[in-house]
């Protein structure tokens, strides 16, 4: 299987930046980790491994990024503020830098955007702010609402809101969506939403389910047994749906 490493310094984030990727053709899928991971976290899960016939074959190709969860959405150290700006500073990084490296290594069509846990809400974020970039979200155990409070999960931005973070929230932007071109570019996404139904974030994920259909966005909702937020699952889920 290819396996390529790629590091250079990002003029957005003022930082150096790597990322994995892994076979040589197919469909893009760009992979987020999960609040704790790191660019090699779905290779060390085996992830990439349930991958593989896929991988082999050439049917997709992963690039596997860091998330930077420390730095935003976990840095306790920094203003709730300034948490969301680096995020949506990752965001542009993801957009102006890994984008165009993915578009000059492989001309495939299909871009795939995939996370688990809190790479499922930075991967959805993406997808649901930018739907004419992509074709297909494939997202495993995540909580689309960061400010919610559910079981050990605090509010990440400790009671402060802004117009960022609403329109980095897809259960607060989506349902006063109302631009026609992108709610028509939305409808062509392939959606794909996994959860156990002992999950945290069970009602999280039905409730996102609910504001789409509502705006007339098909999507698939899929419910696993007992908790499924953990590495296991999202092995079998992952040649399931990716």
């Amino acid at each position: 299987m290819n396996r390529e490493y790629f590091r250079w310094y990002s003029p957005r984030l003022h930082r150096d930046m790597e990322l994995l990727v892994f076979g040589h053709a197919g469909a893009k899928v760009l992979m987020f980790p999960t609040r704790d991971g790191r660019f090699w976290e779905y290779e060390q899960l085996g992830i990439v491994g349930s991958l593989g016939e896929k991988l082999s074959a050439g049917h997709l190709q992963l690039y596997c990024i860091d998330g930077l969860a420390n730095e935003s959405f976990y840095g306790s150290h920094r203003h709730p503020a300034d948490r969301i700006r680096r995020h949506a500073a990752l965001e542009d990084y993801v957009l102006n830098e890994v984008l165009p490296l993915m578009a000059q290594k492989n001309a495939h069509d299909c871009t795939i955007v995939q996370g688990c846990s809190l790479g499922a809400y930075q991967a959805a974020s993406l997808v649901f702010r930018h739907p004419h970039l992509f074709r297909k979200l494939v997202a495993f155990s995540g909580r689309y609402d960061l400010t919610l409070k559910v079981e050990s999960f605090d509010d990440l931005f400790s009671g402060y809101y802004d117009d960022t973070i609403y329109f980095h929230t897809p259960t607060h932007f989506l349902p006063q969506l109302s631009c026609d071109w992108r709610l028509d570019r939305l409808k062509q996404v392939d959606i794909v939403l996994t959860i156990g139904n002992e999950d945290p974030f069970l009602d999280n994920n039905r409730h996102l389910s609910q504001v789409l259909t509502d705006k007339g966005v098909g999507h698939q909702l899929h419910f696993w047994d007992g908790r499924a937020h953990r590495a296991g699952a999202w092995r079998r889920m992952a040649p399931l749906y990716i």
